[in-house]
């Protein structure tokens, strides 16, 4: 195989000279002002080594990618609780969709549509105040990435957020009509727009993603269980890419999560933790340019899981 640097480089590169980068998340005012010429990757190997271009060192509002660590703090704090809230199951419809939660009594199918993401807050909200939580999910997402000065919430994203995300109030509303949302609503929503405000580089999110490359440990350090770590990385290979999540599986073949920030975090299993940055998404509300270079990086590297080994 080629060398991973060379690799990331011409990855790079190519994705500087692609003319259709996809269309900024407009309806969220501080996301629709970033320049959609922006591209980063960070690949971080099994063995600690890092390899970076383009604009992997650049903060980015980390959005619906922060999914995977609220779910990881619900898991380690309920268990298998959770599956009687939340299910495990691919949506087939949009992020914010309402379709489903009618027929099916106020479930979300899945921890990473926003329903569903919206009810781990609610879980997590259980067990503390709202300062509490997001001061939890920092802290978390700071110690797995090795970082405690830069990683922060974007407070004006998260503000514009609270101004705009009436979609967001309905899933709740409609959730706590069935009984499934226990908490205040707005103390609930104002949880999950903090997350979703998360801001990080390429670099520090491939770093916070180590856990799911490396059969749940950082470092010799455990974060979660082996088995934990396998079935969140199953939801992000079925669930991690909303309706679009089957095409994202047969093209690149490996466990994700999207945001519409742009970012795509990816994992390798025992191999590498992967993240790319274009804030450009397609018309499902996903990296146009971050699913290309990860294509590109599948291809080249014989990384997808269903590729045989040995």
């Amino acid at each position: 195989m080629e060398p991973i640097a060379r690799i990331v480089a011409d990855i790079a590169a190519e994705m500087r000279g692609i003319a259709e980068r996809g269309t900024v998340a407009f309806y969220i005012p501080p996301l629709a002002s970033v320049p959609a010429d922006k591209f980063g990757i960070a690949v971080v190997m099994a063995d600690g080594t890092v390899h970076a271009a383009g604009d992997a060192d650049e903060a980015f509002s980390i959005q619906s990618i922060s999914k995977v660590f609220a779910l990881t703090l619900a898991l380690g704090a309920v268990g298998d609780q959770l599956w009687n809230r939340v299910g495990r199951e691919p949506s087939g419809s949009a992020f914010n969709s309402i379709v489903q939660l009618e027929t099916e009594h106020g479930i979300p199918r899945n921890p990473f549509i926003n329903a569903g993401a919206i009810v781990v807050c609610d879980v997590l909200l259980g067990r503390l105040q709202p300062r509490e939580a997001i001061g939890q999910m920092l802290r978390f997402v700071r110690e797995l990435a090795g970082d405690d000065d830069t990683i922060h919430i974007d407070e004006t994203v998260a503000r514009a957020e609270q101004e705009t995300g009436f979609r967001n109030m309905a899933l709740a509303n409609y959730m706590r009509a069935f009984g499934n949302i226990h908490g205040d609503v707005e103390l609930v929503l104002g949880t999950y727009f903090h997350f979703c405000a998360l801001a990080m580089s390429c670099r520090q999110l491939a770093m916070a993603g180590r856990f799911l490359m490396g059969d749940g440990r950082v470092e010799g350090h455990r974060v979660v269980t082996a088995r934990r770590a396998r079935r969140i990385n199953a939801l992000m290979m079925s669930c991690g890419h909303y309706d679009n999540s089957g095409d994202f599986a047969y093209r690149i073949g490996l466990p994700g999560k999207s945001g519409v920030g742009g970012g795509i975090l990816s994992v390798a299993p025992g191999i590498a933790s992967i993240a790319v940055w274009s804030p450009g998404l397609n018309e499902a509300g996903n990296s146009h340019l971050g699913q290309l270079a990860l294509e590109q990086l599948v291809h080249r590297t014989g990384w997808s899981v269903f590729e045989p080994r040995g």
